[in-house]
C-alpha cells in the first residue's frame, strides 16, 4: 500500500505520542520534501523534528512535477506541503492520501483522492486493535488541547466508533 502524508495528521499523531501506528498501519508513509522540511526545519516543530527525522518509516521524496504543484498552490490556494502531498498521491499511484485541512480534504474530493484524516488513522488502529478506546479517547483530549481543530461532530463520531458515550 503506498500512503502519502500532508502535514497536520503527523504532527497531531506525534503531539499525541501515536506517530508509530503510521508504522503499524501502512508500513511506509510517502513525505513530500515540503512537507518534510515544515518538519523538521520550523522552529514550531523544534521539539517533533528529530523523531521526524528518525522515523525511518516516513520516506521524504521529491516530487517530480514541481509545474503541477504551482498550479495547484495558485488555482486552489492550498499551501505547498498540501500541493506537494496531492500531486506525489498522483505521482506515486498512491492507495491513501492522510490529510486533515478542510480545503485540502475538499480538493482531494473534487480529485477523486482516497484520503483519511488523524480521527479516522484512529479510527482504524482501534478497529485493528492497535489502540483501546480510551487511548483514542485521551488523543482525541489531547488534540484538543494542543489547539488542533477537530470538529466536535468528528470527535463524536470518533467517541461513537469506539463505543464511548462521551460527547464534545
Amino acid at each position: 500500500m503506498i500512503v502519502v502524508s500532508d502535514t497536520t495528521p503527523l504532527i497531531s499523531l506525534l503531539k499525541v505520542g501515536q506517530l508509530e501506528l503510521l508504522q503499524k498501519l501502512y508500513k511506509t508513509v510517502l513525505v513530500p520534501q515540503a512537507v518534510y522540511r515544515e518538519l523538521t526545519e520550523n522552529p514550531a516543530y523544534i521539539n517533533e523534528a528529530d523523531i521526524i527525522k528518525n522515523a525511518d518509516y516516513l520516506l521524504a521524496v521529491t516530487v517530480e512535477n514541481v509545474k503541477s504543484v504551482n498550479v495547484l498552490r495558485a488555482v486552489a490556494g492550498l499551501d505547498e506541503g498540501e500541493s506537494e502531498a496531492l500531486i506525489m498521491y498522483d505521482e506515486q499511484d498512491a492507495d491513501v492520501l492522510l490529510m486533515d485541512e478542510q480545503k485540502g480534504r475538499r480538493v482531494a474530493k473534487r480529485l477523486n483522492v482516497r484520503h483519511i484524516g488523524t480521527a479516522g488513522i484512529l479510527m482504524l488502529a482501534y478497529d485493528k486493535g492497535l489502540i483501546q478506546a480510551v487511548k483514542v479517547k485521551e488523543c482525541i483530549d489531547i488534540m484538543l488541547a494542543n489547539e488542533i481543530r477537530l470538529g466536535k461532530s468528528i470527535c463524536n463520531t470518533v467517541m461513537a466508533h469506539v463505543g464511548l458515550d462521551t460527547q464534545y
